[in-house]
């Protein structure tokens, strides 16, 4: 085993509760803008909120969560959207020492009485009257639930209301009573197989990371020349990664908006009226990003210019990378040249379909590739991909200032350990790592191994500690010849691909590697158009079956290319609907249910193995034509 850790974190240790910091805040710098709402989802103008209005806030709400008996220890859920009030009612409830509970608005009935049950939640603060009915479909099972709160019917108004007798002294009281080590939420896992587990996470465990990345890397958010960084808010608060953006912004004094709705218009339009400074991303929405600007350049018939200068950003990032690390001089003459030749016709402007202020972001939730990461470093937006997961209240690594590297996920933050077993299991210690899963002891003593967290994820460590994930431990494929597969890497260079929309690699107890493939339908409609074939011929879909077969072989071989033979997709079959959780595939977090996803489609994988052993050799594309029995079916 080899473990790392950078130098010891020079941040405060936490004296009380999150609620805290807004408190302080406001007695410091009250006119400071710390939120920033719409007076409706269509506006584009932004209201700032300043951090004394905000504190006001709280502790209204903390008054009427009082008056409704709300009080030290009790858990209620908050089953919303990223909204303005989610913020405000989950500092209320902090400031009464209350723990919360995330839901997701999508989850099923089945789900929210698992999770309120398991909880103990008293209480629930849902969106609109369909989530009421979930709620209420399942409230007989449930005989601690006291409050079913409605936000669109005027919940938290009424709650201001009740409250107006508490006297302030109250709420002073009850947020001065709360511990580092007090629970502040129950953050649930993505429940990829069986039920979800409840993560304790106490205000320590989420302020730590928060502070540390704040007190390292916090300057990074604000643009040279101004005084404060921007960020808009619209991973869901429900998962830790959203809460962990939460703590960021509030703890360190950035101005955040909210954006609930993540469609692609209403997230682009957001993006460019708030105009953030810095974002707080996954990789799927990187990789959407990336492909939008590419469909949208060759629409305009710019799509070689586009790839072109894509080709040399992630070339001047790589030659800059490769400076930064002591092992190059930097970028040539005749690349800078390229580069800001680029940089006038192509890359301002992708930089303005974003806001045109981003000067840096982060993506978590899973690994970034490297050839996306050198893309938008290249472009002048450098993402910082770092790791984390609910059970560390998301802050594990980053990446060192000055010393980034692409494809990896950075060096331990400062004051956290990581450790690598020796099957490749990551380990980690440190202040954030979570006090144990509500209700199910020996769950917690599998994970926690003395301070140790058994992360399930597989990496290894560099000499100089940068982290690398190479996949989840439950997620390795074994083929019957005994060859263990990850199929992280694949499924990510399969997306890479801007025909590819989702991929899954399957493969246990196969003689090979296959995959399930669902195609991006925007994509899929602009390659259609431009294909030359003859309106009405009789061989029509034929041929364009053809093409589409010839296309995806390309991708499967490109990501073949970045592994050994034994490894490689060798069967593919493209799926007709996408994985996601209307039918059960997809978890709320937008994880593969792979367990699910094998069931579900377990007569197309047997005929897509069928179809290999039994059929005569296919012709295939040029780039495959080096892989074995590569063999392809179409749903």
């Amino acid at each position: 085993m080899r473990d790392f850790a950078l130098a010891p974190p020079s941040v405060s240790p936490l004296t009380g509760g999150l609620a805290d910091s807004i408190f302080e805040t406001a007695a410091l710098d009250p006119t400071l803008p710390l939120l920033a709402r719409r007076p409706d989802p269509s506006s584009t103008t932004w209201e700032e909120v300043t951090a004394v209005e905000v504190r006001d806030q709280v502790v209204d709400l903390a008054k009427g969560l009082i008056a409704s008996g709300i009080s030290p220890g009790h858990r209620v859920a908050i089953m919303a959207r990223t909204r303005y009030e989610w913020t405000v009612l989950s500092y209320a409830l902090w400031a009464v020492g209350a723990e919360i509970v995330p839901i997701y608005p999508t989850s099923s009935r089945d789900q929210v009485e698992w999770i309120l049950r398991d909880a103990g939640c008293v209480a629930v603060l849902v969106e609109d009257e369909q989530a009421v009915m979930t709620v209420g479909s399942v409230c007989g099972a449930l005989p601690q639930l006291r409050h079913v709160w409605q936000l669109d019917a005027g919940a938290l108004e009424d709650l201001v209301q009740r409250g107006t007798y508490i006297p302030l002294a109250t709420v002073e009281s009850m947020r001065r009573i709360v511990l580092p080590d007090s629970t502040a939420a129950v953050t649930y896992t993505s429940g990829t197989t069986g039920h979800p587990l409840g993560c304790a996470l106490s205000h320590r465990n989420l302020a730590s990371p928060c502070d540390t990345l704040l007190a390292g890397w916090g300057h990074t958010v604000i643009p040279p020349g101004e005084k404060q960084g921007t960020v808009l808010a619209f991973l869901p608060f429900s998962h830790v990664y959203g809460l962990m953006v939460q703590g960021l912004c509030i703890r360190g004094g950035m101005l955040m908006g909210h954006e609930p709705d993540l469609s692609e218009e209403a997230l682009s339009a957001s993006l460019k009226s708030f105009r953030p400074t810095y974002i707080c991303a996954v990789p799927s929405l990187f990789e959407r990003i990336y492909k939008n600007f590419l469909r949208a350049a060759q629409e305009s018939g710019r799509g070689a210019l586009f790839e072109r200068a894509a080709d040399t950003a992630r070339d001047f990032a790589a030659a800059n990378e490769r400076h930064r690390l002591g092992g190059g001089s930097g970028p040539g003459f005749d690349l800078r040249l390229q580069h800001a030749l680029f940089e006038r016709t192509v890359y301002r402007k992708l930089r303005a379909a974003l806001g045109g202020r981003v000067c840096r972001a982060s993506s978590g939730g899973s690994t970034l590739s490297r050839e996306l990461s050198l893309f938008f470093e290249g472009i002048g937006i450098y993402v910082n991909d770092g790791y984390g997961l609910t059970e560390s209240a998301g802050g594990v690594t980053a990446q060192p200032l000055g010393r980034e590297m692409s494809g990896t996920v950075g060096q331990a933050l400062p004051g956290t350990e990581i450790m690598v077993a020796d099957d490749g299991e990551i380990l980690v210690r440190g202040p954030s790592v979570f006090q144990g899963y509500v209700n199910n002891e020996p769950a917690t003593r599998a994970a926690l191994r003395g301070a140790w967290l058994a992360t399930g994820d597989l990496g290894r460590l560099d000499s100089e500690g940068y982290l690398t994930i190479t996949g989840r431990k439950k997620d390795i494929i074994v083929t019957s010849g005994g060859k263990s597969v990850a199929p992280a890497a694949l499924e990510q260079r399969l997306r890479m691909h801007p025909m590819i929309h989702q991929a899954v690699v399957v493969g246990d107890n196969r003689p090979c590697v296959g995959a399930l493939i669902t195609l991006d339908p925007q994509f899929l409609a602009y390659w259609r158009g431009t294909l030359a074939l003859q309106a009405g011929s009789p061989s029509r879909e034929a041929r364009e079956e053809n093409a589409l077969r010839e296309e995806i072989g390309r991708a499967v071989a490109a990501a073949n290319s970045a592994v050994s033979r034994t490894e490689s997709i060798r069967v593919f079959r493209v799926l007709a609907e996408p994985f996601d959780m209307s039918n059960g595939l997809l978890t709320p977090s937008m994880k593969l249910r792979r367990d699910a996803i094998v069931k579900h489609y377990a007569f197309e994988i047997d005929a897509m193995y069928q179809a290999r052993t039994r059929a005569p050799r296919q012709t295939v594309p040029d780039e495959l034509s080096s892989w074995d029995e590569a063999d392809n079916v179409f749903r």
